[in-house]
């Protein structure tokens, strides 16, 4: 757990409480390492502590409250941090991943989900995925099919979503279109692999680190840029003859987001999908806007969480999906933080901690 922020993660016991009506208990299989628990442990946007931190997983179902009908204990699941009320005026327009859903948490009189020694413990992002044992509501998690390994299920609780969800229902990247992605980390690679399953014509995959860009080339870019050594506006511009019609960006800097924006051709669509810090001010030139160029955010790719992940889970298992190669290491939860300062130093695609 996170007991204060900015920190590094706690390994220590804590107590689950008993499915109450619509719950459910799963016992965690796998947790892939995210960049968005790395921006809230390190501050830059503070969490409520103290916290079970992890919000990419999968496991099975160990007992189910009750007027639970949608899943049953042994079901494998993958986890949803945008879990959805199904009543809201989100919900109900078809923008589920927008949904705030109070209701789908414990109020602060009820008896907490999680708590240490009579304390309550909070759930990032009401799910808390480095627990052995997941006590979330039924709406949060979603039933797949146990052909698919629980390790390789769980990175499509976010990052595969996220990515693929940015190309296919936020950007809706059109067959033969052109592409940029700034970013090549798990979230990155998986708008490279999206825009490759979209069809499109050119997939340009802009980063600092040689072995990034590398893994890019494997999952679907045609070109790749090397940011440290060229201008990568510039670069985009000058290899597509004006820009790209899609950009997409992956890091989560203001930077990155104006660069995203700026090699856009005419008519183009810059979408940002990373987390840029509330103290960051993206700042775009005005007369872009009169050639009909656009930026847009992204939330977990503009996901239906309930259809997404069966049609991902079907494309990993006719082998047109990567997900083997996105897991560079399989660590310990004993081994959480060196496994986050990894990923702070750009070395991995994605870290799965393994019960």
């Amino acid at each position: 757990m996170l007991r204060e922020c900015p920190g590094w993660l706690e390994v220590t016991d804590a107590q689950v409480d008993t499915p109450q009506p619509r719950e459910v208990l799963v016992r965690t299989a796998a947790a892939g390492l995210c960049h968005s628990d790395l921006h809230f442990m390190e501050g830059k946007y503070p969490p409520i502590t103290p916290v079970v931190m992890g919000h990419e997983s999968a496991g099975v179902v160990e007992a189910v409250g009750s007027d639970v009908t949608y899943i049953q204990a042994g079901d494998h699941v993958v986890t949803c941090l945008s879990a959805f009320c199904g009543e809201c005026e989100f919900c109900l327009t078809g923008r589920p991943q927008l949904c705030q859903a109070p209701e789908l948490r414990r109020l602060p009189e009820q008896k907490p989900r999680l708590s240490t020694d009579g304390t309550a413990l909070g759930q990032f992002a009401g799910l808390a995925s480095f627990a052995e044992l997941l006590l979330v509501h039924e709406r949060a998690v979603v039933k797949v099919t146990p052909e698919i390994p629980l390790d390789r299920a769980a990175l499509i609780g976010c990052g595969v979503t996220t990515g693929l969800g940015a190309v296919f229902n936020t950007a809706k990247v059109a067959p033969g279109g052109t592409v940029a992605v700034i970013g090549c980390g798990g979230i990155g690679l998986n708008c490279v692999q999206g825009a490759r399953l979209a069809g499109a014509s050119r997939i340009i995959a802009v980063d600092l680190i040689d072995a990034k860009l590398e893994m890019a080339l494997d999952f679907g870019a045609t070109d790749i840029v090397d940011a440290s050594t060229v201008d990568p506006v510039a670069t985009v511009v000058d290899m597509t003859g004006g820009g790209v019609e899609y950009a997409f960006e992956a890091i989560g800097l203001a930077t990155t987001a104006e660069q995203a924006f700026n090699m856009l051709r005419r008519g183009g669509t810059a979408t940002v999908i990373g987390m840029i810090p509330p103290d960051q001010v993206v700042q775009l030139p005005g007369p872009a806007f009169l050639t009909e160029k656009r930026i847009q955010g992204s939330a977990m790719g503009s996901n239906r969480f309930r259809l997404d992940v069966g049609r991902y889970v079907d494309l990993y298992l006719q082998g047109r999906l990567k997900l083997d190669e996105l897991v560079t290491a399989r660590i310990r939860l004993e081994e959480v933080n060196e496994g986050f300062k990894a990923l702070q130093r750009g070395e991995v695609a994605r870290s799965v901690v393994v019960f």
